[in-house]
This record gives C-alpha cells, sequence and structure tokens, in this order.
C-alpha cells in the first residue's frame, strides 16, 4: 500500500480519465432519472501540484499544465476545465481535482456520489475533502468489494470507476473480476476500467478476459505519449468501458487525436474501438 497518486495526479493519464469521465456524466444528465457514481479506489479526491508529492515526479507539467495552457480547447472539454478554473480563481494552476471532487461538481442534487478509499491516510482526507456533502458517502473497505458492497444501488443508472493503483500483478485480472461482478448486478453498469499501457503482451490476456466479461458492449479507447514498445515506462493509458452512453464513441473520434497531439511526449497516438460490440437484434 505504498502507492499515492499525489505523485502523478494532473498527468497525461489523469487528464483523459477526468475529461471522459466529465463526458459521461454530461451524456447521463441528459435524462432526469438520478445516477449513481461508485470509485473503488478514490484518492483523497484533491491534489496540490506545488505539494511535495506532486513536485518531486513533476507529471503534471506534461498533463494538465499543457490543457490548461492550450488555445481553442474542445466545447466538450469545458466543463472539466471550468472545474479546474473554479479551484484556481487566481489563474495560477496550483490545485487539481481528483475523480471525487469532478463528480461532486459535475453531477446534479439528485445523483449521488459513493466513495472508497482503502488507505487510511487517504480515507481520511478524502473525508475531509468531501465533508459537508450530503450526496456523498465515503467507505473505508476493500476497493475490490465495493460491487458486491455497494450493489445494485437505489439508483436505477451507475457510473462505477474502477482504477486501482496497480502495485500487485493480478489487478488487472481483479478489474475484469469487479466489472463483471458489477454486471451481474446491475447489467446496464456503465462500467470504466483505468489501466497502465506499458507492457503490450501483458494487455492482451487483459483484452481477452474483458471480451468475456459479459458485458453487452465494451468500448476500447487509449491515448499515447510515447510509442508502446519499451515496458518499463508509461506510454499511455486505457479506459474499457462498460456499456458506454450513445454518441460517446463520436466524441472520443474527435477528441482523441487532439489530446494525442496535445499531450504526447515522444510520439503522441490512440486507439478506438469495440471489444464486444453490441448485438443487434435479428
Amino acid at each position: 500500500m505504498n502507492y499515492r497518486h499525489a505523485f502523478h495526479a494532473g498527468n497525461h493519464a489523469d487528464v483523459f480519465k477526468h475529461l471522459v469521465l466529465s463526458r459521461l456524466f454530461a451524456m447521463l444528465a441528459r435524462k432526469e432519472a438520478p445516477f449513481a457514481y461508485l470509485d473503488s479506489h478514490a484518492g483523497v479526491g484533491l491534489y496540490d501540484l506545488a505539494g511535495d508529492q506532486a513536485s518531486r515526479t513533476g507529471e503534471w507539467l506534461q498533463g494538465i499544465a499543457r490543457l490548461w495552457q492550450a488555445e481553442n480547447v474542445p466545447a466538450m472539454a469545458q466543463a472539466y476545465l471550468d472545474v479546474i478554473r473554479a479551484l484556481n480563481p487566481d489563474g495560477t494552476l496550483r490545485y487539481y481535482p481528483g475523480s471525487p471532487e469532478l463528480a461532486r461538481q459535475l453531477t446534479r442534487e439528485q445523483d449521488r456520489l459513493q466513495l472508497n478509499e482503502k488507505h487510511p491516510e487517504d480515507g481520511r482526507l478524502l473525508k475531509d475533502n468531501m465533508a459537508g456533502g450530503r450526496r456523498v458517502a465515503v467507505h473505508l473497505g476493500e476497493g475490490w468489494h465495493v460491487p458486491r458492497a455497494l450493489m445494485p444501488t437505489a439508483e436505477k443508472r451507475v457510473v462505477l470507476l474502477i482504477d486501482p493503483p496497480f502495485e500487485q500483478a493480478d489487478e488487472l485480472s481483479r478489474c475484469v473480476q469487479a466489472l463483471t461482478e458489477a454486471l451481474g448486478r446491475m447489467r446496464q453498469t456503465v462500467g470504466v476500467i483505468w489501466y497502465p499501457i506499458k507492457d503490450e503482451r501483458q494487455l492482451k490476456r487483459f483484452y481477452q478476459d474483458l471480451s468475456r466479461s459479459g458485458a453487452p458492449k465494451l468500448l476500447r479507447a487509449e491515448l499515447f505519449v510515447h510509442p508502446a514498445d519499451e515496458a518499463l515506462r508509461l506510454n499511455g493509458s486505457g479506459l474499457a468501458i462498460s456499456n458506454p452512453p450513445w454518441g460517446l464513441e463520436e466524441e472520443l473520434r474527435e477528441l482523441l487525436p487532439w489530446l494525442a497531439k496535445l499531450l504526447g511526449q515522444s510520439e503522441g497516438g490512440w486507439r478506438l474501438d469495440w471489444l464486444v460490440e453490441e448485438r443487434k437484434a435479428e
């Protein structure tokens, strides 16, 4: 349990993940009915980019700092950027929202957040950062137990983010297991698995497992900042999304090339395809 997300807050993978989450919230909000947001490995919810941990790596300088300074930002990215602007009203980029803070600001009064963080110290910080929100519950349990502990939700619609630290070798398979369990409890779960792209050989098994997860449909979206030819570095990151709302694929076809150009380091790239295509009625 040594992983601390503060070292990586605001990096290229965070920008990608949070931008897509912001679009999911916007799409689900098109219908009046409430939805729940579940976060299995929530972190502390809010990060100080000038703090010791973020300063030591400076990863955010190749991530959110580039977007912060970018011109001609697509309209689809504005809600995400508005959250960051609200946290930095003086115009200097210092505070960055984790997924919990992003969800709190981009969901509605009728929507509910259930956030889980196993790490005791981070869990306490998360509770402090989320204090005062009637719509927000913070749990300090095992992230992998979230589907069985918190699903089905009272709300008929749910977004589940599965975003573990990837310190253990079995975490890719545990992600698939958690998604399968969630789909077994709520078939229409919009499940979002974030995963790092380092060694592509390791990911082949993961993709195969995902295709057998039982998801009615499953979209794979990947953003590269380096060619995937060196297994020791973070070459990019991916999102496997079950039951993506209609219109997300089309938006990502526009967003991903733009992000690859903006955030690419040695070489930007992207991939978008279906691991499980929706079965057409015969």
